[in-house]
């Protein structure tokens, strides 16, 4: 009787292990990439720290608003949007979530994406990879995807944490259109995000050195952050009119200067947000009187909020697609076995 037991049960094993095996080999490869491009990643030092950083500025930015939240709805009592607030609001001295969002978001993606090429290509791993039978393009591809899940996966998580931690705290639950505002502004955090990390992974494709792309991704992110709209104040006083006759004539040109601020990332993703968490703004265009003349005050609907920032969406898309398709290209072509 024991006999038996012990055949049956090892019979049991083998079939177990042949049922694994199967698993194993029918895993398409691409996901097999990304899948260990994911590990590697979150076990790594710098992921750990970037999470820390994205917590620390989550809880700062919720004390902010919680102080300040009181104050801030007996400021705007006709706004039923109350728990937005928590994503908004400020006392002053730390800036409320979505500016976190705008400052450090690009520093996530440069840091996931930088050394994405170029240090396989310095460890001698890049020339092992496209010897196996695998197309080419998988390699660029699953770098790309493994650290926009990562990215999905962390601003997610900060948002809902964000969000729980505010109804155990006020006692509020959020609406449903309050709960979609969040989501979609998740969203574009996410498409933001995603294009630094597009434009990090293409540093790494251009340059062999990680410190290197590191630095020129750096280097473009500190430019629009600080020097694009000094620029734009220089044309801006170089091109002014000199005389205005038309009213026309100053709203085309207050258009052409907020159109050229609109060549930021950073300026396209501070227009959306704001308008999905503020829904009392109706407009971010400059308007005359005749066009403001008997608007009803009052929130924007969602949908309506939606219409009014899909062009600053479809922007930040447009812009990480054509990021990436510069990378994907330069990888392609490059010679990558001659240089490993």
């Amino acid at each position: 009787m024991t006999l038996l037991k012990e055949k049956k049960i090892a019979a049991l094993f083998r079939r177990t292990r042949f049922m694994r095996q199967r698993v194993y080999h029918s895993r398409h490869p691409f996901w097999v990439m990304v899948q260990k491009e994911v590990m590697d990643s979150i076990n790594s030092w710098r992921f750990i720290i970037l999470l820390g950083l994205m917590l620390l500025t989550t809880v700062a930015s919720l004390y902010t608003a919680m102080s300040n939240l009181r104050s801030a709805i007996l400021d705007d009592t006709a706004t039923p949007f109350v728990f937005l607030k928590l994503f908004t609001a400020t006392d002053g001295t730390l800036p409320p979530f979505i500016t976190f969002i705008s400052l450090l978001g690009p520093i996530i993606g440069i840091a996931l994406g930088f050394d994405a090429v170029n240090s396989e290509r310095g460890r001698g791993t890049l020339s092992r990879l496209l010897a196996q039978p695998i197309p080419r393009d998988y390699i660029i591809n699953a770098k790309f995807v493994a650290s926009l899940l990562l990215i999905t996966v962390m601003i997610l998580t900060l948002g809902l944490l964000m969000t729980g931690i505010g109804i155990l705290v006020t006692g509020i639950p959020p609406t449903p259109e309050e709960f979609w505002r969040i989501f979609f502004f998740l969203l574009v955090s996410i498409v933001f995000i995603g294009v630094w990390l597009n434009l990090a992974i293409m540093f790494s494709v251009r340059f062999r050195q990680p410190a290197t792309s590191a630095l020129s991704g750096l280097a473009v992110w500190l430019f629009f952050s600080l020097f694009f709209s000094m620029l734009v104040n220089i044309i801006v006083e170089a091109t002014a009119p000199a005389h205005i006759t038309d009213v026309t004539q100053i709203i085309g040109y207050q258009g052409f200067v907020q159109n050229l601020l609109r060549i930021s990332p950073s300026q396209l993703f501070s227009e959306a947000t704001t308008t999905l968490l503020v829904p009392t703004i109706r407009t971010l265009g400059p308007i005359t009187l005749e066009q403001a003349y008997g608007a009803i005050a009052g929130p924007l609907p969602l949908g309506q909020s939606l219409l009014l920032v899909w062009p600053q969406l479809t922007g930040l898309t447009a812009a990480a697609c054509i990021i990436f398709g510069l990378s994907y290209v330069l990888f392609m072509k490059q010679e990558v076995r001659s240089r490993s």
